[in-house]
């Protein structure tokens, strides 16, 4: 394999590291030997008058000059060249430019997969070869607080070392890490030790907000954030303080009566703030407790301006919306408070095995043309792992490429993006983009622009009840999902990694072609009297249908060891063993009934009902495993 020489005599010093730990992995090389094609040159190009960019010539011959603005620009020409070298394509001159100083990505590590610290590095390296400069690691609890024993507890929680050793080896690679915490909500992991933390949660039961006006509560915040900051040499944090719907509620309205959110949060921010001040941090938080981001009449008040103190950041996060005119529109709502807003697209993982990239791709465009027409500066890429933390985090890497080209190029080619993505991720984008087929609206003659996750329910919809049935508007998936199982398995290569990770969404296509029509095809042989045709489905599907499930819960199992810690696996391995119990549950009771032990089965005889608003066009997005799985209380 071809690698580019860098002589690391003449190279710039701030990148000498960051290259080494490119090494293993990418096609540089630090000694000029017979498998070496172009050496590359870097200098910083004081031409560039811009955030970020970069200048590529090759004036000369064998040699190619890169200039570049920013330490993280000169790590984006190195994907974009690693992409020419896979494609065989090369310019004589390449330039693009960047209005974003910040460009960031937010890694969600709290809803139980809390990635590896070396599968952290491999993300590292990639957001680095995009042109990504800043990154956040989403822990609500899965971080080290020394004298807090059960802050983490059994979740896999980062250890002050290990956020030390990513600190460094992201900074190599010309990023920025801080910590992204919460300060208020999203705490029910830490509060659900209710004889430790019940002096300062605002819910009798444990909940998920702290309780504001406590001198424990304040305490209690300053020691957590000075453990975030800790391992980080940067002097940013990012607070949280999003989602506190239910603030003000239970002990604190018993104790203070009713009180605005708006006051709450002023108070709370206001203490909050103070404890960064003293530190001399730089905070910002997420703005939805200011402005409702599903409110489209949303207005702004003399309260919540003076509710904000100068010295935070708002970050406006917006994942739903495919035209530009509403980003318009809140940016300026935010402008309105006196905040540049920091503008924060997602990768559409949540509540998904594979990250819906389409659905990304359709959101992120209309926002970042948004926040570039606009003049923001500051933007980051968000996944989120709710419900479990089923899907593969690496499976999002195609949606930060496309946030990250759009941030260097208003409209960047497909044929660029899919050549800075093999440059960068060292994989072919249309495979991921296959895989995301799995919830592919493809029973529309039309792509239309909306979230859902039919393979996330059709898992997990309970075999004998068929909760979720209805929805499938009477649709067979079979031939859809046989087919992307089959097309799944041709792009899976023997020895590369990476491609070994379309084994997930294959096995899940696999399961999914059987089970898609099963309880409906039992329901009616049952129905009609037909206990040989039950007979037939139990030999020919309900088996096959079971060794399928077992192999999926394994390939998942495997892929979450090589991807995240062990904690938390069990959730999904609980979900697993429920589903094949359930399955086995059915095959019993369907012998039963076919030798005549049993008269019938009642959950087949049940009128089912949609308890979503669905049609032909829309299969509406299921957002849990319990939802789909049962209509009975699972806690």
């Amino acid at each position: 394999m071809e690698k580019y020489f860098v002589n690391l005599n003449h190279a710039p010093n701030e990148l000498e590291n960051g290259l080494k730990q490119l090494t293993d992995e990418y096609p540089v090389t630090f000694k000029k030997t017979q498998g070496a094609c172009d050496e590359i040159i870097f200098a910083q190009d004081n031409r560039l008058q811009c955030a970020g960019g970069i200048n590529i010539n090759r004036t000369r011959n064998g040699i190619i000059d890169v200039g570049y603005k920013t330490k993280t620009d000169a790590f984006r020409s190195l994907g974009h060249l690693f992409g020419e070298l896979h494609t065989n394509t090369t310019k004589k001159y390449y330039s693009e430019t960047s209005s974003f100083e910040m460009l960031g990505a937010m890694l969600d590590c709290s809803r139980n997969g809390v990635m590896t610290v070396e599968n952290v590095k491999a993300f590292i390296r990639r957001l680095s070869l995009m042109g990504i400069n800043t990154l956040m690691l989403y822990t609500e609890d899965t971080y080290e607080v020394p004298g807090e024993p059960f802050f983490g507890y059994l979740r896999g929680r980062y250890t002050q070392k290990e956020l030390r050793e990513l600190d460094k080896y992201a900074d190599n690679l010309g990023i920025e890490m801080f910590p992204c915490i919460q300060t208020l909500a999203h705490l029910a992991q830490v509060l659900q030790w209710q004889d430790k933390y019940r002096d300062i949660s605002q819910d009798k039961l444990g909940g998920y907000i702290l309780m504001v006006g406590e001198e424990k509560t304040y305490k209690f915040i300053e020691k957590i954030i000075s453990a975030a900051c800790a391992p980080f040499k940067s002097k940013k944090i990012h607070i949280g303080m999003d989602e506190a719907w239910h603030l003000g509620q239970e002990k604190y309205l018993e104790k203070y009566g009713k009180v605005s959110k708006t006051e709450i949060m002023k108070q709370h921010l206001g203490k909050v703030i103070e404890i960064c001040s003293r530190k001399n941090l730089k905070p910002m938080m997420w703005g939805d407790m200011f402005v409702c981001h599903n409110d489209k009449n949303a207005e702004i008040t003399q309260e919540m301006i003076e509710a904000i103190p100068k010295e935070v950041e708002l970050i406006y996060w917006d994942y739903y919306r495919t035209d530009k005119e509403n980003y318009d529109k809140f940016i300026n709502l935010y402008r309105e408070m006196k905040k540049e807003p920091i503008i924060a697209p997602g990768a559409w993982n949540w509540n998904y095995f594979w990250s819906d990239l389409k659905f990304a791709y359709a959101t992120i465009k209309p926002c970042m043309t948004s926040a570039r027409e606009n003049k923001l500066t500051k933007a980051f890429i968000t996944t989120w792992g709710e419900d479990g933390m089923e899907n593969d985090i690496f499976s999002t890497l195609p949606a930060m490429q496309y946030f990250a080209e759009l941030a260097y190029n208003s409209k960047p080619s497909r044929e660029l993006f899919k050549s800075n993505f093999y440059g960068s991720c060292l994989g072919n984008v249309e495979k991921y983009e296959l895989a995301n087929n799995l919830d592919d609206k493809f029973y529309l003659k039309k792509y239309f622009a909306e979230e859902t996750n039919p393979s996330k329910w059709l898992l997990w919809d309970d075999p004998l009840i068929g909760l979720c049935e209805p929805h499938q508007e009477g649709i067979s998936f079979r031939k859809h999902y046989q087919g992307l199982a089959e097309k799944l398995k041709k792009e899976i290569i023997k020895g590369d990694a990476y491609s070994k990770r379309l084994e997930f969404p294959r096995q899940i296509a696999k399961v999914l072609a059987i089970k898609c029509d099963l309880r409906k095809n039992l329901v009616k042989a049952y129905k009609s009297g037909n206990k040989k045709k039950i007979k037939e489905l139990i030999s020919k599907e309900l088996n096959p249908l079971m060794a399928e499930t077992r192999k999926l819960w394994k390939v998942h199992r495997a892929l979450w060891l090589s991807t995240y810690k062990p904690f938390g696996l069990e959730v999904v391995e609980i979900r697993y063993g429920g589903l094949y119990n359930r399955l086995e549950s059915l095959k019993d009771r369907l012998n039963d009934y076919v030798s005549g032990s049993i008269e019938s089965v009642p959950e087949f005889e049940t009128k089912l009902l949609k308890f979503r608003k669905t049609s032909k066009k829309y299969l509406y997005h299921i957002g849990s495993h319990k939802r789909a799985a049962t209509p009975s209380a699972i806690f």
